[in-house]
């Protein structure tokens, strides 16, 4: 069972465990390449999966599929295919299903619920982005499920889980395995914090005591394993607060497995060799943690590429159907892009200036101020902000489609303005960038002002904001302004930025916004003012003014 093989032996293994739903073996001559050379290590080399797995209880699980349901007919497939082989099998997810793509957010998250019905889920916790339509639209999601939703950390307006904190499964071999659930107290900023209101994230020791509370319990009820469904991640961000996946484990007792979700990681282990694993995002894995009903132990875990498997029928069939619906209405090209646009996230979006951030922030100050008198201030006095966590995906070169600009900005953001000292955006702008060089979601693409951060300088943490897991800084030790608009910047002058309704409201990093003394919403939807400005203003053409990020920004390393 632990016997390693080369890649080549891989192949053979991954080809072996695909079969028909017939039940007839999927022919080696459908593998149409070679194993990715991409992949971490753990995914070269694979263990053995036997053809007999009676006496066996195997989870799979995924985590941050991220609209991708085209995927979970391969996840269905691999179910059925080791339920044949004779072993009980149960389907979890991690979290942050019901965001990514337009196939399941113009439907605001419920085709995401349709296709994990279709692909057979029997377990799932709540991610950050699960909130992004709202909390009742996320109520009314989660009755549409056929599989159980489980969520111990985020609290009710009366102190009780929004969500059944846990669950027990018992096979027919009579093992108990109990689940619990987690989500990352960032949902606080990582959705508008206005759809969130009144709702409680525990976060550091009262997320530790919450879980071990749930352990005990399980522990308690006759489990003979606790599995942890962890929307955490492992994230320099969430390090700060003490919040990651690797922190519950190291800071609880009896937790046998963790499944994680949240930073998109694809790993097999914690940072400290913590039992904790997950599948990466919009599943190029599955993960697989193999359980022997006898010894009633976890004898194996790791990680299977979707790579070269063959998609179970019934779901494909029904997810087929739910992206056909939306590719008939948002498939229909309506400019050119002569250059590649960065949707990446590190390097990328969260760390650095990109030309996808110049292109959205010139849209929005193009559809604020396209019309005259729309603004307080002059015109040399206004700026515009986007998180790069909102940026999520490539625009490639050719053909620029609806589908492309909602796959990039999923979140149905309106444009607002927000009038600013000079001092308060210098304030954003260092909160912003804290964690460079590392990766961070309120990382401010901008349009307008020349800064510099200086990461060799310590960032100075002041207290926690309000409702938030960032720091406001103590001082301003990072970030310089040189100018706006090409004028002198001054502290005490007051700015009009353009940016988008999260952040407006105090998302990420950006809570001096949610005070500013002065605030108006737009009611311009953000990929639609995108392609208005491409439209009209480039004239339908993406072109060489984009083709790489035009310098406004200078970080220091």
């Amino acid at each position: 069972m632990n016997k390693k093989r080369t890649v080549n032996r891989v192949l053979s293994l991954i080809l072996s465990l695909v079969l028909l739903v017939t039940g007839s073996a999927f022919s080696t001559a459908a593998w149409a390449g070679e194993f990715p050379d991409n992949y971490p290590d753990d995914l070269r080399e694979i263990y053995d999966i036997p053809a007999d797995l009676s006496g066996k209880t195997v989870i799979l699980h995924s985590n941050d599929v991220h609209g991708a349901i085209g995927q979970y007919a391969y996840i269905a497939s691999v179910k059925e295919n080791l339920k044949k082989r004779g072993a009980e099998v149960i389907l979890a997810d991690a979290g942050d299903f019901s965001q990514g793509t337009p196939y399941v957010s113009v439907s605001k998250g419920k085709n995401a619920v349709i296709a994990m019905n279709t692909t057979g889920y029997d377990v799932a916790t709540l991610g950050n982005h699960e909130f992004d339509y709202g909390y009742p639209q996320l109520v009314s999601n989660l009755c549409a499920a056929n599989f159980k939703v489980l969520c111990a950390d985020i609290l009710d307006p009366e102190g009780k889980p929004i969500t059944d904190p846990s669950c027990m499964f018992t096979t027919k071999a009579g093992l108990k395995i109990g689940f619990f659930g987690m989500s990352t107290p960032e949902t606080l900023t990582k959705v508008n914090p206005a759809l969130v209101k009144g709702l409680k994230f525990l976060s550091g020791k009262e997320l530790y005591s919450c879980a071990q509370a749930q352990v005990d319990a399980l522990k308690a009820d006759g489990a003979d394993l606790v599995i942890c469904l962890s929307h955490l991640g492992v994230d320099y961000e969430t390090e700060i607060g003490g919040n990651r996946s690797v922190d519950l484990v190291d800071h609880t007792n009896g937790i046998d497995f963790l499944i994680d979700g949240h930073s998109h990681a694809m790993m097999t282990d914690g940072n400290v060799k913590n039992p904790v694993q997950s599948t990466g995002t919009k599943v190029p894995t599955i993960g697989v943690i193999m359980i022997d009903n006898a010894t009633k132990s976890i004898e194996d875990h790791f990680l299977i590429s979707m790579q070269g498997l063959q998609k179970e029928v019934i779901t494909k069939a029904i997810t087929d159907k739910l992206i056909q619906e939306v590719n008939k209405e948002y498939n229909v090209v309506f400019a050119q892009s002569k250059v590649a646009l960065n949707g990446d996230k590190d390097p990328g979006n969260r760390t650095e200036e990109t030309n996808l951030g110049n292109l959205v922030t010139d849209a929005t100050v193009y559809s604020v101020t396209k019309e005259s008198g729309a603004l307080k201030v002059d015109a040399d006095h206004v700026v515009a902000i986007q998180n790069g966590g909102g940026l999520r995906a490539w625009v490639k070169p050719g053909s620029v489609t609806m589908n492309t600009i909602k796959t990039v900005l999923p979140f149905g953001n309106s444009i607002s303005v927000v009038y600013v000292t000079g001092a308060e955006l210098l304030e954003a702008l260092e909160a912003s960038t804290f964690s460079l060089p590392e990766a961070l979601g309120g990382y401010p693409q901008t349009a307008g002002i020349r800064f510099t951060v200086d990461t060799r300088k310590p960032f100075a943490k002041g207290a926690l904001y309000p409702d938030s897991t960032y720091y406001k800084p103590a001082s301003i030790n990072r970030v310089t302004i040189e100018s706006v608009n090409g004028k002198p910047f001054s502290m005490t002058d007051t700015y009009a930025v353009i940016t988008n309704d999260f952040c407006a409201d105090g998302g990420d990093t950006y809570y001096v916004f949610s005070n500013a003394a002065d605030r108006f919403d737009t009611g311009i939807i953000l990929d639609e003012a995108v392609v208005d400005y491409v439209k009209k203003e480039l004239n339908g053409v993406i072109d060489d003014r984009y083709a790489a990020p035009r310098g406004d920004v200078t970080i220091i390393k």
